[in-house]
């Protein structure tokens, strides 16, 4: 039997806060609704993200064999079959949740579905799977946001493609971790399209909110980015982890016209994740 560490480990549940965090805010751009609905969103979203992680470990376990030994299958935590068996029943499970929340959550959940499986089978050898990885998040949003009353409109689909951009510079970054080489510099200029968004979609008022939460999300960026761009030696893995966590501002700045108590319900996943990376890797 694997320990209760391992598995954490397994899952990368430090990055479940952002999970969360992206469930919430599609769920406000489509226009909120029955909280129960909510949790029974998150619940999906949670089992089929961390299916998606156990599916990773088990696809990556001959890379991991020879590059990253500390993870639970090269170092003898636990085998890969039994990886295998925990992803099918995690990913199956948390799709039928999401399918329960009606037709157009289904069948957005199924494309999600397929976009983490071809990233966690493809990942390694293609040079665009941070498009993938981009892919699992956007259709994340889109189908939190056709949980809500309203479903999927022009602001939702925006906000889903604008994070997906910002997944996109960080995951260029992440294959440099386990994998060294040449850091492409020019994917991290996607990092900002969150705050280019905010800006064009906000005015009056409801603008002055969005400036600052686009500073805090550029300020936290330019943060995490200084442990690969201006240190030596590069820290990638500091900078990747502190991105993903920044994923919760990303979704705070798509929302920053709600009330202050909504704004921190982002603000408090974003400590989470914080938190949890201090027990278990984010990556």
């Amino acid at each position: 039997m694997a320990s209760l560490r391992t598995l954490l480990i397994l899952g990368r549940v430090s990055n479940l806060p952002t999970v969360w965090s992206n469930c919430f805010a599609g769920w406000l751009l489509g226009g909120a609704g029955e909280w129960d609905r909510l949790a029974l969103l998150c619940a999906g979203a949670t089992c089929v993200y961390i299916g998606g992680m156990f599916l990773n470990d088990a696809f990556d376990a001959e890379f991991d064999a020879q590059h990253r030994r500390e993870r639970p299958i090269p170092s003898g935590l636990i085998s890969r079959e039994a990886v295998w068996r925990w992803s099918v029943v995690l990913l199956t499970l948390g799709t039928s949740l999401l399918g329960w929340l009606g037709r157009e959550p289904a069948i957005l959940a199924l494309q999600l579905l397929v976009c983490v499986v071809l990233y966690d089978a493809y990942h390694k050898s293609l040079d665009w799977s941070p498009v993938l990885m981009a892919s699992c998040r956007f259709f994340l949003l889109l189908t939190a946001a056709s949980v809500g009353v309203r479903g999927v409109d022009g602001l939702a689909l925006w906000s889903a493609a604008v994070l997906g951009c910002y997944i996109i510079g960080l995951s260029y970054i992440a294959r440099r971790e386990s994998a060294p080489g040449l850091i492409r510099y020019w994917p991290l200029i996607l990092l900002g399209a969150p705050v280019v968004l905010a800006y064009i979609v906000n005015d009056g008022y409801f603008r002055e909110k969005a400036l600052l939460a686009s500073a805090i999300v550029a300020l936290w960026a330019f943060k995490c980015l200084r442990f690969t761009l201006w240190q030596s030696p590069p820290e990638i893995g500091r900078t990747v982890s502190g991105l993903l966590a920044g994923i919760c501002l990303v979704d705070l700045l798509a929302v920053a016209n709600q009330p202050p108590v909504i704004c921190g319900g982002f603000l408090a996943c974003f400590g989470l994740a914080l938190l949890f990376q201090r027990s278990v890797p984010a990556t």
